[in-house]
């Protein structure tokens, strides 16, 4: 009489467990870097742009951040039909675009809208050089157009450094370098609403944030109401194009 026998046994399944992501938004280990870079970058330029003293390193790359984000007010109140008094675009005292008519709501929002929208593009070229290399133009043009409103000779000096490190990157890791420059752009200008507050709320800076202006616009409401929207929506915005960038750029 046969001996009874077990079934046979399946060979077992590799116990690595099933990640929770889909494939497309599993970053790679260089896409992590980047991830772990922009939230350095935070840090680093929150320091740069509220030190006393240390902030002037950086003077020209905030008149290209505030002057990015008063043209876009200068473009909202033209659209809408109103007119433009005056403009300032100071990296100690802030931006400020006075304008006649129009409206006040598009005109207003315009600015962190724009600012929001130019560093996700920025934030887009640190994952991938060929976008970096198309950006670095827009730098290279934005970093030499404040300088005819300026007329502070370390500003000027800055400002020929920052344009000779844009040039010089380009040869390094074959534009590679551009990346890293472009990240620290983009997210100065995608979390400008942190800077203006800040430099509204500790430095009492002459020219309000936005979100103060918002509140005069909207008395029922307080400027740190109106920050935290603002952040919020910038955070949001940072997210969004970072997923995008792992999505899109796969190395």
């Amino acid at each position: 009489m046969a001996t009874p026998t077990r079934p046979p046994i399946a060979p077992p399944i590799g116990s690595v467990a099933p990640s929770a992501l889909p494939a497309a938004l599993q970053p790679s280990g260089e896409q992590i870097v980047v991830l772990y870079v922009i939230i350095a970058f935070a840090v680093v330029i929150f320091g740069f742009w509220n030190v006393p003293g240390v902030r002037n390193c950086i003077n020209p790359l905030k008149l290209f951040t505030i002057g990015f984000h008063e043209l876009c007010h200068m473009a909202a109140a033209i659209l809408s039909g109103g007119r433009i008094l005056k403009i300032t675009i100071d990296p100690h005292v802030g931006g400020a675009t006075i304008v006649e008519g129009g409206r006040p709501v598009f005109i207003l929002a315009s600015g962190y809208i724009g600012s929001t929208l130019l560093g996700a593009l920025f934030t887009l070229a640190g994952w991938d050089t060929l976008v970096a290399k198309v950006m670095s133009f827009v730098l290279g043009v934005g970093l030499i157009m404040p300088l005819a409103l300026v007329r502070d000779k370390l500003t000027i000096l800055l400002t020929v450094l920052y344009e000779g490190l844009l040039i010089g990157f380009w040869f390094i890791d074959h534009g590679g370098a551009l990346r890293w420059y472009c990240l620290f752009i983009g997210v100065m200008n995608i979390l400008f609403v942190i800077w203006d507050v800040a430099d509204d709320r500790f430095f009492h800076k002459t020219n309000d944030s936005d979100a103060t202006q918002f509140a005069i616009l909207f008395p029922s409401t307080s400027p740190h109401q109106w920050a935290t929207f603002w952040i919020l929506f910038q955070l949001g915005v940072l997210a969004a194009f970072s997923v995008l960038g792992i999505m899109v750029f796969k190395v």
